[in-house]
């Protein structure tokens, strides 16, 4: 007789309602496509290294306190520079005292809907968006309904639409969750004007706008529109961006911006004692002489890395690939014929070393979005993104005969 290890009578003492285990991590695939992964070669290593010397032999001492000395909202020279980069960028003057710094977007996400939404609540998203902040509302018990999207997000006629028929119904949502500038996963960006209807909506039916502008710096074509905070005389808006796309990304530093009568609200819920200070000095100091820079030359990379996998993927799917070039950012959003499942075709994929992301899991309503998938051309360099194409577009082919034969290529 086995006997049981200590361990497994500990398991037995987890809640039942626990997402399922997790597996053990064994590095990435040869062809990795998923996630929010960035060029590696574009990390600023030696800047970065030369400010974390400077700024720690100057205001080192300040580790001795939490805080760093400057409050809970976060170290207050990085949400000086904060504040200077986004009059700068992005048409928006906001106080530095209104932001907070957090561990990534995703925790200002966490807080948001940790102060907004109670089980049963309504938020309205994107029709396809992003993955992670489904699941949190999916886990929270809030009901949440897609909004249509095209070419220039969402679609201002079905979102008036949604918003009446749920005012006919007394149902009130909470906000407006929406990535407008380089959307994730179309990298489309919404127009002013557009924008501007966006708040006249909110205003009518009195619910909020929850803007993530976390990919916002990464914008190659068009002017950056001004952000949807910045319109808003109300203080409807509620504003996150990051740095883990413009910078590094597992150096996870975000933050939320909101009027004080809603940040005063949300700042108890931070009880993390503060974000990594580190990060926090470090990124300071290099935001001061060499964001600019840096954004202006990763932005140029991965432009090249776009039109390497937009190529790959004329190539190799041809019409079966249906896509909108993203005007910025890290992902392509595709469109295969309604017989393929991405979801199935990711399982596979994977087990021959090509990750993607199934469209099922970006999608407001999964079904929708079960012939769609995600490419991440971020961190692959311009051949792996060649090849991986070809072998996912074999893997397709294979699979559900799709594309006919691969792409425009004669087998």
């Amino acid at each position: 007789m086995t006997e049981s290890k200590p361990t497994d009578d500990i398991a037995n003492l987890l809640r039942s309602d626990l997402p399922p285990a997790a597996s053990r991590w064994n590095g990435f695939p040869e062809f990795n496509f998923v996630g929010g992964n960035n060029d590696a070669d574009s990390v600023p290593l030696k800047t970065l290294a030369a400010c974390a010397q400077t700024v720690l032999m100057r205001e080192g001492r300040n580790l001795a306190t939490y805080f760093l000395a400057s409050g809970p909202m976060g170290y207050l020279p990085l949400r000086e520079f904060i504040a200077a980069k986004l009059a700068l960028r992005a048409s928006y003057p906001c106080d530095p005292a209104d932001i907070l710094v957090t561990t990534g977007s995703m925790q200002a996400l966490d807080l948001v809907n940790s102060a907004f939404l109670s089980p049963g609540d309504t938020v309205i998203i994107e029709e396809g968006t992003y993955g992670g902040a489904i699941g949190k509302l999916k886990s929270a018990g809030i009901n949440y309904i897609g909004a249509p999207l095209d070419e220039d997000g969402i679609r201002m006629d079905a979102l008036a639409d949604i918003l009446q028929d749920l005012a006919d119904k007394g149902i009130q949502p909470k906000f407006i969750y929406t990535i407008p500038t380089v959307q994730n996963p179309t990298g489309s960006v919404m127009p002013l004007a557009r924008r501007q209807e966006l708040l006249k909506l909110a205003k009518q039916y009195g619910i909020a706008i929850f803007e993530d502008d976390c990919y916002a710096d990464l914008l190659w074509e068009g002017d950056r529109p001004p952000t949807t905070a910045s319109l808003d005389p109300d203080g409807r808006v509620l504003y996150t961006g990051s740095f883990s796309k413009s910078i590094a990304p597992a150096l996870r530093v975000g933050y939320l911006i909101a009027d004080w009568p809603v940040m005063s609200r949300i700042l108890p819920l931070k009880k993390d004692a503060g974000s990594g200070a580190l990060e926090q000095m470090v990124l300071a100091e290099f935001g001061l002489d060499h964001f600019t820079r840096n954004v202006t030359d990763l932005t140029a990379t991965l432009k090249g890395k776009c039109d390497a996998m937009v190529a790959a993927l004329e190539e190799q799917f041809g019409a079966s690939a249906e896509f909108l070039v993203p005007k910025g950012g890290i992902f392509i959003w595709i469109t295969l014929p309604d017989g393929v499942d991405t979801t199935r075709l990711a399982q596979v994929a994977i087990s021959e070393g090509v990750a993607i992301n199934p469209g099922a899991e970006w999608s407001a309503d999964a079904d929708s979005g079960r012939h769609r998938l995600r490419l991440c051309f971020g961190n692959p360099d311009k051949q792996t993104i060649r090849d991986g194409v070809r072998k996912l577009a074999e893997i397709c082919h294979r699979e559900t005969g799709i594309p006919s034969r691969s792409g425009n290529i004669d087998h």
